[in-house]
């Protein structure tokens, strides 16, 4: 349905509990190397439970290859420097979420050139939320808006 990509995640648990996000909502999920564990990390493996081999998984060497070979698709990047709500965006079959390290968050150089499509998830009090929590806030209202419209 969608595509999210973890650029360069760092918490094994997070992209375990990412990965059973995507296989309940028939979502690709895309690693974009460097990794901060190993894809055989024992933590990795719990937090995705036995749902690893039913997961729609592609890895990358860098987000510049996910672009060149899906170049006609929507790429929306989710980061806490712009102002622009993510239930503000009408979102599509096949629309790439696009998330940073947990430590770090996306590349400046990357957010700055894709400033129109920078989203955020509005908070209070808080500087970030952990990663799973971010990329289920925002799929979700995706696959919502999709159930929406049916």
């Amino acid at each position: 349905m969608f595509n999210v990509v973890l650029v360069e995640p760092e918490i094994p648990p997070n992209t375990g509990n990412v990965a059973r996000l995507c296989l309940a909502t028939q979502s690709t999920l895309h690693l974009v190397r460097p990794f901060g564990f190993s894809l055989d990390d024992r933590q990795l493996k719990r937090a995705g439970l036995d749902y690893w081999e039913d997961v729609d998984l592609r890895t990358w060497d860098s987000f510049a290859e996910v672009q060149q070979a899906n170049v006609a698709a929507r790429y929306f990047f989710l980061t806490t420097k712009t102002k622009r709500a993510y239930h503000e965006m009408k979102f599509k079959r096949g629309d790439f979420l696009v998330f940073g390290r947990e430590t770090k968050g996306l590349p400046e150089s990357l957010l700055a050139a894709n400033i129109d499509n920078c989203l955020t998830i509005p908070m209070h009090g808080t500087r970030s939320l952990n990663l799973a929590t971010a990329v289920a806030i925002v799929l979700f209202e995706a696959v919502r808006q999709q159930s929406a419209s049916r």
